[in-house]
């Protein structure tokens, strides 16, 4: 088996340092569609280095996502084809806002290997911290399609029951023809996102949106909308990917408020609302 459950789980984990700069955040902030309209005050907080504010999810890009989903996939224990690897499901904990810019040090490990009879999921979880103390610690849920069936632990199940009644907001992003190219210039070079041609032989049609793509534009909606645009009231944001996104699609973002969180659920209008994030929480201030 191409995965070494305890193996993987034993390995020491590997650290680096990460640094990033106001480019950096404003080029994420881009991929995910800020900037629209150019002038709006709202916007330029996402856009313009004097009044920069930095979206949490930019915890996924920073330093390149390194270590990430592609160093972790060649840990010790670990030996996937790229083509059968699919992002599950993400999660993000801030320990104190995100600075501008910084420098720091992430350390990443595989946290667990779960067996879904199927597929094997990996854990693979990063924890940044600086010289201040922890910044955030980040869990990539990676399916590997294939590699169950050895018997090993299923896991925790991720489902939640549906939110109550209509949504109290929602709201529709346009995600645009060439959005998965400039997101990824923020770290995920995956050509599954890029080339037609590798994309075909993942079992789509044509390249797809980037998940953690999705998953940033949804918190910035949130923020947005119901968090009074304040990137600091957020204190964790969870998901699981439950469809692809292709770009040119539109996302239709529902909102519904409950104590200290908002519940979400987004699909793709063109599709007739086909699932894309369940069981999504942003829990804030």
């Amino acid at each position: 088996m191409p995965i070494d459950a305890a193996k993987a789980v034993a390995a020491p984990p590997r650290t680096g340092e990460i640094a990033w700069t106001h480019k950096d955040v404003q080029l994420y902030h881009l991929g995910l569609g800020a900037g629209v309209p150019a002038t709006d005050p709202d916007e330029l907080r996402y856009t313009l280095e004097s009044r920069l504010h930095v979206l949490p999810s930019f915890a996924t890009v920073a330093g390149a996502g390194s270590p990430g989903v592609i160093s972790g996939l060649s840990m010790p224990g670990v030996d996937v084809d790229l083509a059968r690897v699919l992002h599950g499901g993400q999660s993000l904990r801030l320990h104190r806002p995100i600075p501008a810019e910084g420098t720091a040090t992430a350390t990443g490990r595989i946290a667990a290997v779960y067996d879904k009879g199927t597929a094997a999921v990996l854990v693979m979880r990063t924890e940044v911290a600086d010289a201040e103390g922890p910044l955030w610690t980040n869990d990539a849920q990676i399916f590997v399609r294939g590699e169950g069936g050895w018997g090993g632990d299923r896991g925790p199940s991720a489902r939640l029951e549906a939110p109550a009644g209509p949504p109290d907001k929602t709201v529709e992003r346009p995600v645009r023809e060439d959005q998965a190219l400039l997101y990824r210039l923020s770290g995920d070079l995956n050509p599954l996102h890029a080339d037609p041609e590798f994309a075909k032989l993942a079992g789509f049609d044509r390249p797809i949106l980037h998940g953690l793509c999705t998953y940033g534009m949804t918190l910035k909606a949130v923020v947005d909308t119901l968090l009074g645009g304040d990137v600091t009231r957020v204190r964790s944001y969870t998901t699981r990917f439950a469809g692809v996104v292709f770009p040119g699609e539109t996302l239709r973002i529902r909102m519904w408020r409950s104590d200290g969180a908002v519940r979400v659920a987004v699909s793709a209008v063109e599709r007739d609302d086909a699932p894309v994030l369940a069981d999504t929480v942003v829990d804030h201030a």
